[in-house]
């Protein structure tokens, strides 16, 4: 195991095995969720399977302290640019700039890919996420609300590739 504390970022491998380690870190991760959005998050639907299903029709990148699993992102694309899903770091790793590395991976690819611009949605509730997506150059552009909901619940925000 690295002993540096070094970080490395890869593209999900076709032939990737650990789709239990990416689980069980989207579930602690998401888990300090719990109780605070409305509506829930939707982690509790994920399994090893649909996440191995969800690399097949997504770009996907881990984060890896040593041989830990540390973070991953989702990148679903679109037309004119990359939708970025289930950012997730390991609790115990948060504000070590994992999710910044994670981010700049997925604008990487969108860049490659001529898109111009990655869109997300975060939660209303979450206020940690708008300001560190405000970090990463991203901008509100919509608020919506889910079904059932007369209150937004979501924020979609953008970044534009210059």
């Amino acid at each position: 195991m690295d002993r540096t504390g070094a970080v490395s970022v890869t593209r999900i491998p076709a032939d990737f095995d650990r789709w239990n380690d990416v689980l069980a870190l989207i579930m602690r991760a998401f888990a300090s969720m719990d109780g605070v959005i409305d509506p829930p998050s939707s982690a509790h639907l994920l399994t090893a399977d649909t996440l191995r299903d969800k690399a097949r029709r997504e770009a996907g990148f881990v984060a890896f302290k040593g041989d830990r699993i540390v973070g991953c992102v989702f990148a679903l694309e679109k037309v004119a640019e990359l939708y970025v899903g289930k950012l997730a770091v390991a609790p115990d790793c948060q504000g070590q700039g994992i999710g910044r590395r994670l981010m700049q991976a997925v604008e990487d690819l969108a860049r490659r890919r001529g898109k111009a611009a990655l869109e997300l949605q975060t939660r209303i509730e979450l206020t940690g996420n708008h300001a560190a997506f405000a970090r990463f150059g991203f901008h509100e552009t919509e608020r919506t609300a889910h079904e059932g909901y007369l209150r937004p619940t979501s924020i979609t925000m953008r970044k534009v590739l210059a």
